[in-house]
C-alpha cells in the first residue's frame, strides 16, 4: 500500500476526513473529490490504483458515475461505500465494475482490508498477464536472463555503463546483433534502478501481429473492435511504476510509432476505444538489431521517434569479439542444461575449446546455447567444433572465420534441404540474417 495512489469520492466532509486520516499515512498519493464532476477531472489528470466511492451523492449516484466512467475508460479498481445493503444495489455495483462493497458505518480496518485486497488483486492480475505475455513471445527456454556472463573488456564496459545509467530516469537504446544479450542488459538496468521492486515488462514488437499491437501496448475497452468482449489493460499499464522494455523497436508499424512517440513525450496513453487518456509512470528501454539510422533514411522509421529514444545508446558486442567469454558461457550452459535434461555433461576439451573460440558465432549467445543443448543430446560436439577434425577438413588450417561461418551455414542448409527457416531456428538467428548471408555469398 505504501506505493498506492488512491482517490476518495464522497460528498460528506466528515467521511472524507476519516478516510484521509486512515489511508493518507499508509499510501503514496491520496486525493479527495466532493462530487462526481471533481472526481472526473482528477481521473483525467492522474492515474489512481483504487477509487473509494460513495453511492449516494447529489446529482448522480456512485454506481451511475462508475458506469459512465467504465464506458469512456476507467483504469482503476473501485470500492463502493453505501449505507443500504440491498441486493439490487450490490448487483448494479458489480455490473458497473466495482470490485468490493463496504457497508456504512465501517471501521478503519475494514476499509484498509478492502484496499489491500484491491491492490493484491491488481498486482496478481498484472503479474499473470506479464507472465502469459512472456510465455507467448518466448519460443525457447531463457537461461541467464538476469545477469551478464564474462570478463572480457567489452562486457566490463557494458557493466560500467549499466552502473552509471541505472539510477537515472533516462531512456536507453540498446543495439546489437540478435542473441547478444540485449534483454539481459535491460533487466540488469531495471534491477539496479529505483524501480527494481516494480514490474519489468518485456515486449517483442516483432512477435505481435500488426493489427493487434496497438491494443496489446495501450489496452482496449469492451466493444472497441470485433472480438473485444472484455476491457483489458495494455502492457503500458501493466508496467506502471516499473520498466517497459520494447525489443525490436524497428519492427513497429509507422502508425504505432507515432502513438508511441506521443506516449513517451507526454507519459499518457489512449487505449483503443477510450475517450480518456491514462497517465503512465514508467521507464523506457528500447532494443534493436537493425540500423535505425538507415531505417530512418529509408522511410521505415520515424526520424522524430529515433531522436527521441536515442538519448543514451549502448551497443552490445557480438560473441566473436568477446574472447574467452565463449568458453565461460559454454561451461555454464553445459552445467545448467545438463541438469535440466538429466544428461551427463560433454567434455569441453582442448580441441573443442579451440573450435569454440575459432567459430564466428553469427547467432551469438543464443546459437551457443543451442549448440550445447544439441551436443548434450547427441553426447558429443559436432565435427566442425572439434579442432582435430577441422585440421583435416578440406578447408585447411588457414580457413578464416568468415569461411568457417559460410561452411557451417551451407552445411546446415544442405542438411535441412535448403529450409532457411529451420536453419535460422537451429542457429538461433533470424531468417533475415540467413537471407543476408546467402545474398552476400550469391547462394
Amino acid at each position: 500500500m505504501a506505493q498506492a495512489s488512491i482517490l476518495i469520492v464522497d460528498d460528506e466532509p466528515g467521511m472524507r476526513n476519516f478516510l484521509a486520516r486512515t489511508l493518507g499515512p499508509r499510501c503514496k498519493r491520496l486525493e479527495e473529490a466532493a462530487d462526481c464532476n471533481e472526481a472526473t477531472r482528477k481521473l483525467d489528470e492522474h492515474h489512481f490504483d483504487v477509487v473509494i466511492l460513495d453511492n449516494i451523492m447529489p446529482g448522480k449516484s456512485g454506481v451511475e458515475w462508475l458506469t459512465e466512467q467504465r464506458e469512456i475508460g476507467f483504469f482503476a479498481d473501485a470500492i463502493l461505500m453505501t449505507a443500504y445493503a440491498d441486493l439490487d444495489t450490490a448487483i448494479k455495483a458489480l455490473r458497473a465494475g466495482a470490485v468490493d462493497f463496504v457497508l456504512k458505518p465501517f471501521r478503519s480496518n475494514q476499509i484498509l482490508n478492502a484496499v489491500a485486497r484491491c491492490l493484491d488483486r491488481m498486482r496478481l492480475r498484472r503479474e499473470n498477464y506479464v507472465l502469459r505475455h512472456e510465455l507467448r513471445s518466448t519460443s525457447d527456454h531463457v537461461l541467464l536472463r538476469d545477469k551478464l556472463i564474462g570478463y572480457s573488456p567489452e562486457i566490463q564496459d557494458i557493466r560500467d555503463t549499466i552502473a552509471r545509467v541505472a539510477p537515472l530516469p533516462t531512456s536507453i537504446l540498446i543495439s546489437g546483433e540478435s542473441g547478444t544479450g540485449k534483454e539481459v542488459t535491460a533487466r540488469s538496468i531495471h534491477a539496479l534502478s529505483d524501480r527494481a521492486d516494480k514490474p519489468f515488462v518485456p515486449v517483442n514488437c516483432a512477435a505481435i501481429p500488426t493489427d493487434m499491437i496497438e491494443a496489446e501496448l495501450f489496452g482496449h475497452l469492451k466493444g472497441a473492435f470485433t472480438g473485444a468482449n472484455h476491457a483489458r489493460d495494455g502492457l503500458f499499464l501493466h508496467a506502471q511504476g516499473g520498466t517497459l522494455f520494447l525489443d525490436e523497436i524497428g519492427e513497429l508499424p509507422l502508425a504505432t510509432q507515432s502513438k508511441l512517440l506521443r506516449a513517451i513525450e507526454d507519459r499518457r496513453i489512449r487505449p483503443v476505444g477510450s475517450e480518456r487518456e491514462a497517465p503512465v509512470d514508467l521507464r523506457f528501454i528500447f532494443a534493436t538489431n537493425a540500423d535505425l539510422e538507415a531505417e530512418v533514411e529509408a522511410g521505415r522509421f520515424r526520424a522524430d521517434l529515433f531522436y527521441r529514444i536515442n538519448v543514451m545508446q549502448m551497443h552490445m558486442p557480438p560473441l566473436r569479439e568477446r574472447g574467452d567469454d565463449v568458453l565461460e558461457l559454454a561451461a555454464l550452459f553445459m552445467n545448467k542444461l545438463g541438469k535440466q535434461l538429466g544428461m551427463p555433461p560433454v567434455a569441453i576439451d582442448g580441441p573443442v575449446r579451440a573450435g569454440l573460440t575459432r567459430y564466428n558465432w553469427p547467432g551469438n549467445v543464443r546459437e551457443l546455447r543451442n549448440l550445447i543443448e544439441r551436443s548434450l543430446i547427441l553426447g558429443r560436439f559436432p565435427p566442425e567444433f572439434r579442432n582435430d577434425d577441422l585440421a583435416n577438413s578440406d578447408s585447411g588450417e588457414d580457413e578464416t572465420l568468415d569461411e568457417l561461418e559460410r561452411r557451417h551455414i551451407m552445411t546446415m542448409l544442405h542438411k535441412t534441404g535448403g529450409n532457411r527457416n529451420e536453419v535460422a531456428r537451429r542457429l538461433g538467428v533470424s531468417r533475415k540474417t540467413i537471407d543476408r548471408k546467402c545474398a552476400a555469398w550469391n547462394e
